[in-house]
């Protein structure tokens, strides 16, 4: 018999995109797409996909994986669970943070957690930097050196007393990424604010989680984000803005890109499908759904489901942070700790996913109406991996990877704690029906679950290395106080 003529076909499935589907096959060879049509020669391996979708993998840009928190926690997962469960949600690709905190060395803390990475993940992966000691050596010599080497993107946060960076080391920061084109990520929230509020709440006794919801003003939102954009405008200097949860938030940032200022922004589902009165339980139990920021209204929610249909919020990422519900996670200060003693996060890898495909092409959300599943494929895979630079991912095309996630658009599930592969132990959004569901899983050709089953082992995922690409590249358009052509010739910049 002659050779097959590709390494693999995936046959008969409606392929979808960010700007269209269509009934194709599409074959690979190697690691790569190398066709996509009608009536494909056969394959070496096959994979029927009739009535199912065929979609570009998942790319989930926030993950805290395998790290350490600012009060010494380790979070519940390894890379090898982290990217089990992300495998199993669709996803083929995720960003997680190499977190420096006080007194630690950058170049130190990013080798530290490659090698972490190259062990345990079982899909592709690259890193944010976080800077939290914002030093001469991490400004000067560290960051330039490590965005060259194909680390893109740094992090920091504007509060959280351990790890927050103020105004001034920020601007340090901004100018250091615009001078090496990497993209700069924030947490914004007001840190005065959120302090002396929570300060206040557990002085007079309001300590339960729910409280936790009150801690963090909404105002703080809004308010970190006008700062931080009057920043990054000073400098010229592209930035993203982590998981908006508030109305007020989306319209400052819509604001500011009707400006023409370069201001990239995502959400999660937290603050799409929660609201603050998910934390009100009984006990302790509200600690499982404390995030921050914290889940809002259902105002809101409509807000940021009408931001993401305008395109002034380009991303929805899980933004997971598991915490197991013991003395290793949101107990770990005691059997009776007040809302600031609990460490913040929420698992959802896994369920990312199906949530939003549920809500955009099951259900159909008014605000996609009659482009839900290419909004869905934009929004999750191919805006990131264009916002990120991730070489040849987020789209299904010849010449790109073979990361594809086979859909049954028509498989109800139920969300389960049991059924999720992390090690949280618990999922904040246990008790919704989904419709919709992944079934095969391949990361550059290879399947990672393949019927529903795991099918590939710990360290079969690759470091994605990047330039900051053209969302990291300055506007041109300099402030007057920067413009030497309006500040009597300073040269700032």
């Amino acid at each position: 018999m002659p050779a097959s003529l590709y390494d693999l076909v995936i046959r008969g499935g409606t392929v979808a995109t960010a700007t269209g589907s269509f009934k194709a096959d599409v074959a690979v060879t190697g690691e790569t797409i190398v066709a996509v049509g009608l009536g494909l020669a056969e394959g070496a391996r096959e994979i029927d996909a009739t009535g199912k979708l065929v979609l570009p993998g998942g790319i989930d840009t926030h993950t805290h994986i395998e790290q350490v928190s600012a009060g010494g926690l380790l979070n519940a997962d390894s890379f090898e669970s982290a990217t089990t469960s992300a495998a199993f949600g669709g996803n083929t690709t995720v960003i997680s943070f190499a977190a420096q905190h006080r007194g630690l060395d950058l170049r130190n803390v990013v080798d530290d957690y490659a090698a972490l990475a190259a062990r345990g993940a079982l899909i592709d992966y690259a890193f944010h930097m976080i800077v939290a000691n914002p030093d001469k050596k991490t400004i000067e010599t560290d960051l330039p050196a490590l965005i060259k080497e194909g680390h893109a993107s740094v992090k920091v946060f504007m509060t959280y007393d351990l790890i927050k960076v103020d105004d001034e080391p920020l601007l340090d920061v901004l100018l250091t990424a615009r001078e090496n084109r990497a993209l700069v990520c924030v947490h914004a929230e007001n840190h005065g604010m959120i302090s002396w509020l929570g300060k206040r709440l557990v002085a007079k006794g309001y300590t339960a989680p729910k409280y936790h919801a009150i801690s963090h003003p909404r105002g703080s939102e809004a308010e970190a984000f006008t700062r931080l954009i009057a920043a990054a405008a000073l400098i010229d200097q592209p930035i993203m803005i982590f998981h908006v949860s508030t109305s007020e938030g989306a319209e400052v940032i819509r604001q500011a890109r009707g400006q023409g200022l370069k201001v990239f922004a995502e959400t999660c589902p937290q603050y799409l499908f929660m609201t603050r009165h998910d934390l009100d339980k009984p006990g302790l139990e509200g600690a499982k759904w404390m995030c921050s920021p914290p889940p809002r209204e259902a105002a809101d929610q409509d807000a940021l489901w009408r931001a993401l249909a305008l395109g002034d919020i380009q991303t929805v990422t899980s933004d997971h942070a598991p915490y197991r519900f013991d003395e290793t996670g949101k107990l770990s200060a005691g059997p009776n700790p007040n809302f600031k003693q609990i460490a913040n996060g929420l698992p959802g890898l896994e369920v990312r996913l199906p949530l939003m495909f549920d809500a955009m092409v099951s259900k159909g959300r008014p605000e996609f109406e009659g482009r839900g599943l290419e909004a869905f494929v934009n929004l999750t895979a191919t805006a990131p991996a264009s916002i990120y630079n991730l070489p040849n991912k987020g789209t299904i095309a010849p010449g790109m990877d073979a990361d594809i996630a086979v859909w049954d658009p028509k498989r109800s599930v139920t969300i389960t704690d049991e059924l999720m592969h992390d090690k949280t132990g618990f999922t904040p959004f246990a008790g919704r029906t989904v419709t919709g569901w992944p079934d095969h899983v391949l990361v550059r050709g290879r399947n990672v679950v393949a019927n529903g089953a795991l099918a590939a082992k710990p360290g079969a995922g690759k470091w994605l290395k990047r330039t900051g690409g053209w969302a990291a590249e300055p506007t041109g358009r300099l402030t007057a106080d920067m413009n030497p052509e309006t500040n009597f010739g300073a040269k700032i910049l």
